[in-house]
């Protein structure tokens, strides 16, 4: 007779991942984080990277400059707890602190993490290369989870709330429709599905037939994830102009904008996707970028 194995304990729910930047505090970023993290009962995760000594003086590893940006990196972490306990009382908070650049860092732990958010700087695109301390284009490019990006200009949302998705035939635009549905669910928020009509479709030739055509697809695309959701207000609409402008326009005043995430092999802005990296550019509200299916690869 053999004795009954120990339960094994249940494992703990992902949590909210949120960059922490000593030298620009993102305090839009963390209030976002903080609200997410209490809203579906899972901690807030606080990661800092310090950029690791590049020069040693006569063999001692830390330089009094590298041990003064880790005591920065403290307590950036405990200013930022303090923060999320005060516009959340009660929630769960962990901290992480390591050496590394701060996008291959976020990336890494992107892999236990249910959500990364981030701060955005608004670098130009050359600022962007050239940046050692980048996080928001690199981390939306790869990390294993879905990235919100988080400006900190003040903005009025429209009542009562709502999501922008953007939508298209593809299985990166499916799982960014099912990330909308869910948050929307969690928020009581509405969704509005987005398909945008650049030109002219083949085998059609007067715009009415094209855009009849555009709102049969956007339906269909639709259709499966609605019915899971049913208790999402879903709304649908194709526009017709240049995606990063049409999505940033509709979703000026929402909760946020989702899209897909290309999940190509290449340059991290090729990855990205065009309408992603866009959006980070130009919308004036959080953009949440969702990684591809597993199958597809990431």
């Amino acid at each position: 007779m053999t004795a009954a194995s120990e339960p094994q304990p249940l494992p703990l729910p992902l949590p909210i991942m949120l960059g922490v930047d000593a030298a620009e505090p993102a305090d839009a970023a963390l209030a976002w984080a903080a609200d997410e993290a209490a809203r579906r009962g899972v901690r807030l995760h606080l990661v800092h990277a310090v950029l690791p000594v590049t020069h040693h003086v006569r063999g001692v590893e830390e330089t009094a400059h590298h041990k003064a940006l880790r005591q920065l990196g403290d307590e950036a972490l405990d200013k930022a707890t303090a923060r999320a306990h005060e516009r959340q009382p009660g929630l769960e908070v962990t901290t992480f602190i390591t050496d590394g650049t701060p996008a291959q860092v976020l990336v890494r732990r992107s892999a236990h993490a249910r959500l990364v958010v981030l701060g955005s700087r608004r670098l130009g695109r050359l600022g962007e290369m050239l940046s050692a301390v980048s996080t928001t284009v690199p981390v939306s490019a790869h990390a294993a989870c879905p990235v919100a990006v988080v400006p900190e200009a003040g903005r009025t949302e429209e009542e009562p709330p709502y999501l922008v998705v953007g939508v298209d035939a593809s299985r990166s635009a499916e799982a960014a429709l099912e990330h909308a549905l869910e948050a929307a669910a969690s928020q009581g928020a509405s969704v509005r599905a987005v398909w945008v009509w650049q030109r002219r479709l083949p085998g059609f030739f007067d715009e009415d037939a094209a855009l009849e055509a555009c709102h049969r697809q956007l339906h269909e695309a639709t259709a499966g994830l609605s019915s899971a959701y049913r208790d999402v207000p879903l709304s649908h609409a194709v526009l017709r102009g240049h995606p990063v402008e049409a999505l940033a326009e509709a979703s000026e005043h929402a909760l946020a904008v989702i899209v897909g995430r290309r999940g190509r092999e290449g340059f991290t802005g090729m990855r990205l996707g065009s309408v992603p990296h866009g959006l980070l550019h130009r919308a004036t509200c959080p953009v949440v970028t969702v990684p591809p299916p597993a199958d597809e690869g990431v």
